[in-house]
């Protein structure tokens, strides 16, 4: 059986690299709107629901408005702005951490934030096992490719060549918190520090954890034990078993599209200190490969068909 599928806003970066995993598979069909036709509402809505799945590639406002524009209980969606994520109704798309069962069967599902995605998949498991507390000041320090930031962002980098690194969200209040605070499941919002850097996709998210004064905190090494049996038989989510070489990770300015999520437990060697850290690409597994995996998982097929592991 063959899915339809419309992404609203697919000459974003995003609905793009979507539109490529996509590509060639016969259990799809896309819907396309031609450049005449592409922001005309009418149009627009006679797509939406002619789809079996509309994923949106959308501001947030502009998500809100498309999903309004559904007047049937059959298209389903996949959203990969901020607006609904943490709202009634939506299934948050991370379903190794939500459960595929969640994902697959889900009307609505709400495409996870790119840092997010690496901040949640390193804590939830271990707040849900008691190892870490919920009531905790955690910090989450990040980088990220500047493809993140959409096409101004990348216009400003690549027309800009001298900015290596571009400290944000600097005033607080940042759009992925409250999701991060959900789906990991913590009393107190993180404190979160996100950069980009001079590379067009990677991304780096470190949650730095002082053990010593974390009360019931355990070796470094279960942390990463708990991890490595939470995503036992993952074919997407990773847990390194080894310290890196020289203790050092490297993002590269050539990567290329990935759509897996490789986790670390660095701990010293008195155990009182841990670095949790989550490399990901932040157009793959931190947005369109996501969309592309719970599209897979709604549509009844192999998660990672599609994907670039």
């Amino acid at each position: 059986m063959t899915t339809t599928v419309f992404i609203d806003g697919a000459v974003g970066t995003t609905g793009l690299e979507i539109a490529e995993r996509l590509a060639g598979r016969s259990e799809f069909a896309l819907i396309t709107l031609d450049e005449a036709r592409r922001k005309d509402d009418a149009a627009r809505r006679e797509a939406i629901n002619d789809a079996d799945v509309v994923i949106l590639c959308l501001p947030d406002d502009a998500a809100k408005a498309a999903v309004g524009m559904i007047a049937n209980d059959r298209t389903r969606v996949i959203d990969a702005s901020t607006a609904h994520r943490v709202a009634e109704g939506w299934t948050y798309g991370l379903p190794e951490v939500i459960g595929r069962d969640a994902v697959a069967q889900a009307k609505r599902v709400a495409n996870p934030g790119c840092y997010p995605t690496g901040f949640i998949a390193l804590l939830a498991p271990l707040v849900r096992a008691n190892l870490l507390p919920v009531a905790w000041p955690y910090s989450c320090n990040a980088v990220s490719g500047y493809s993140g930031g959409g096409k101004a962002l990348i216009q400003r980098f690549e027309e800009d060549g001298d900015i290596a690194w571009r400290g944000y969200g600097l005033i607080f209040g940042h759009k992925h918190v409250p999701e991060m605070q959900a789906y990991a499941h913590l009393a107190i919002a993180p404190l979160f520090s996100p950069a980009v850097i001079n590379a067009h996709r990677g991304m780096v998210v470190e949650v730095p954890l002082p053990l010593s004064i974390i009360p019931g905190a355990p070796h470094p090494d279960l942390l990463r034990e708990a991890l490595t049996r939470f995503y036992e038989g993952s074919p997407v989510i990773t847990v390194a078993q080894d310290l890196p070489a020289e203790g050092e990770l490297l993002l590269r300015a050539s990567m290329e599209p990935w759509d897996g999520l490789r986790l670390h437990v660095m701990g010293s060697k008195d155990g009182e200190q841990a670095r949790l850290v989550a490399v990901l690409d932040n157009l793959g597994k931190g947005a369109s490969g996501a969309a592309v995996q719970s599209l897979n998982l709604m549509s009844g097929l192999d998660e990672t068909a599609g994907l670039r592991l």
